[in-house]
């Protein structure tokens, strides 16, 4: 799908157990009909254990999307996935409003919003926009400050 190679650097949680190793989590997932799509959905659901035994509770999340449309859920999609962080009492941290003036252009077209950054992937063809990519290194940042404001406390 026009991705580039993923960094190595960059930790990946492939399976449920990694989560527990985790100091916070971003997820990010497509919008399937205004709702994260079914493979994540899944994933959640096989977090039963780590939910029985409150492995994953205090720890922060949140989310970034894409959708193939302006009109497709990207709001939404962070909403009916906020049960599954609340149910196993994981911290929900959106980005809010922190990003500033960036969230209130006008000028061009950008995915995102207060809940999460985001991106409009149409077809799968077009790239995310720079007001795209930087909302996103903003909450990839911003979630950061908010992990270790948390480790300190």
């Amino acid at each position: 799908m026009q991705a580039p190679a993923k960094d190595p650097a960059i930790p990946v949680i492939a399976a449920p157990a990694d989560l527990e190793e985790a100091d916070g989590v971003l997820f990010g997932f497509p919008t399937r009909y205004g709702a994260m799509a079914a493979q994540m959905k899944a994933f959640f659901d096989s977090t039963g254990s780590l939910w029985e035994e409150q492995k994953l509770a205090g720890k922060p999340a949140g989310f970034f999307v894409s959708t193939g449309t302006q009109g497709g859920g990207q709001e939404t999609t962070a909403w009916t996935a906020i049960t599954q962080i609340v149910h196993h009492g994981m911290l929900f941290v959106p980005i809010g409003y922190t990003f500033g003036s960036g969230m209130f252009k006008m000028d061009e077209i950008r995915g995102g919003s207060p809940y999460g950054a985001g991106v409009f992937a149409g077809d799968g063809s077009r790239q995310p926009s720079e007001a795209e990519l930087a909302l996103a290194e903003h909450q990839g940042k911003y979630m950061a400050s908010i992990v270790k404001k948390l480790a300190q406390a």
